[in-house]
C-alpha cells in the first residue's frame, strides 16, 4: 500500500512533531468555575460548575474550599482567581473592609493551597482607607502580573470626595484603581495609580480581546444622583492608557462586582444585583449592543461575586 503525506502531517513532520505528539492529542474537554464568597467572606472560597454559562450548581454542596486566615478580619470576599502561563493558579481577595493589604494564595488543582499571604499593596500610603476587590491578570508582553484593586485615599481626588458613599461606618469613600505588577509573587513593583476617570470606581475587572484589553468597572457615584452601574473601558494594555467609559452595560438597577468571560463568540458579563439580592447577565457580540438575559442564568443561592473563569472537566471533576 502507499502511503501518503497529507500537508498537515508534512508540515508537523517539518517541526519534528505528529497528530498523537503529547501537545497536539485532542483537545480536553472544556468547562467553567465561577470562584465566589457567601455572607462576609468569613467561611472563605466557594466554587460552583457550568457547562454552557447559565446554568451552575456549587461544589461540594456549597462547602469552602478554603478558609481566610490573613487581614485583620480574616475575610475572603471577592475571590478573584487567574491560571498563568506556568499551569498555577493565583488568588487574591479582599481580606478587611478597612485594611491597606490584600490577600493571596496560590494552587496547582484549586484543592491544596499555598500558605496565605497579606499583601501590604497600600502600605506606602498610610491615609488609605481600604483595598477593595482585588484581581489579577496576565501581561504576555511583559510576562508580568498585573494585580489591580480600588482604594480611597482621603483628599486625593478632591473634586469627587462628595460624590462617594459613606455607609457603613460613616467613612468617606471616593475610589480610584491602583495596582502593582511582578514575575514571581515575591517581588513587586511600587503601587502605583491604574485608572482616573474622575468619578468614584471599584470592582475593575481585565479580559483580553485580540490586540485590546477590556476593562469593566462599576461607576461607584452616589451623589447627588447614584450611578451604580457596569461600564467598559479599553486599552492596547492591561496597563493602560484607557478609554472614556461606555455608556452603562446593565439597567435601572444597581450592579455590582462585574466578571468576563467569552462563550460561544460572546462576552457574557455576570454581577451582582446586590440590592435585589440577585445574580445579572448580560451579553455581546460586538462589545456595543448588550442583551440582558438574566432571566436565563440559575447561580447557587447565596452567591456573592467572584470571578468566572474556563478550566478542564477533567480539572472540575476532581472538584465536586
Amino acid at each position: 500500500m502507499i502511503k501518503t503525506t497529507t500537508p498537515v502531517t508534512l508540515f508537523l513532520a517539518l517541526f519534528g512533531l505528529s497528530l498523537t505528539a503529547p501537545g497536539l492529542r485532542a483537545a480536553e474537554a472544556q468547562t467553567y468555575l465561577f470562584s465566589y464568597f457567601t455572607g462576609n467572606g468569613e467561611d472563605g472560597l466557594h466554587f460552583a460548575r457550568s457547562d454552557d454559562g447559565l446554568n451552575w450548581h456549587a461544589l461540594r454542596a456549597g462547602a469552602s474550599f478554603l478558609r481566610p486566615e490573613v487581614g485583620t478580619e480574616k475575610l475572603m470576599r471577592d475571590p478573584c482567581i487567574l491560571r498563568g502561563p506556568d499551569g498555577v493558579f493565583r488568588m487574591v481577595w479582599t481580606d478587611s473592609w478597612y485594611d491597606r493589604s490584600i490577600g493571596y494564595a496560590s494552587s496547582a488543582d484549586l484543592i491544596h493551597w499555598s500558605p496565605e499571604q497579606a499583601l501590604p499593596v497600600m502600605a506606602a500610603e498610610p491615609k488609605a482607607s481600604n483595598c477593595w476587590a482585588p484581581e489579577v491578570t496576565y501581561d504576555p508582553a511583559k510576562a508580568d502580573y498585573v494585580i489591580f484593586w480600588a482604594t480611597t485615599i482621603p483628599g486625593r481626588f478632591a473634586a469627587t470626595d462628595e460624590s462617594g458613599r459613606t455607609r457603613p461606618t460613616q467613612r468617606l469613600l471616593n475610589h480610584r484603581i491602583y495596582c502593582v505588577t511582578t514575575a514571581d509573587f515575591v517581588h513587586f513593583s511600587p503601587t502605583r495609580l491604574l485608572y482616573d476617570g474622575g468619578f468614584d470606581v471599584i470592582d475593575a475587572t481585565m479580559a483580553r480581546d485580540g490586540s485590546q484589553w477590556l476593562m469593566f468597572v462599576k461607576n461607584e457615584t452616589e451623589r447627588p444622583k447614584p450611578e451604580k452601574n457596569i461600564r467598559l473601558l479599553r486599552a492596547p494594555s492591561p496597563e493602560g492608557p484607557f478609554s472614556a467609559p461606555s455608556a452603562p452595560i446593565t439597567g435601572d438597577y444597581w450592579a455590582e462586582g462585574p466578571t468576563s468571560i467569552r462563550i460561544g463568540g460572546a462576552w457574557y458579563v455576570y454581577f451582582d444585583k446586590y440590592r435585589d439580592h440577585a445574580f445579572g447577565v448580560v451579553r455581546s457580540r460586538d462589545l456595543e449592543h448588550w442583551e440582558d438575559i438574566s432571566s436565563r442564568l440559575h447561580l447557587p443561592a447565596g452567591i456573592r461575586h467572584g470571578t468566572v473563569f474556563r478550566v478542564s472537566a477533567r480539572l472540575a471533576d476532581a472538584l465536586e
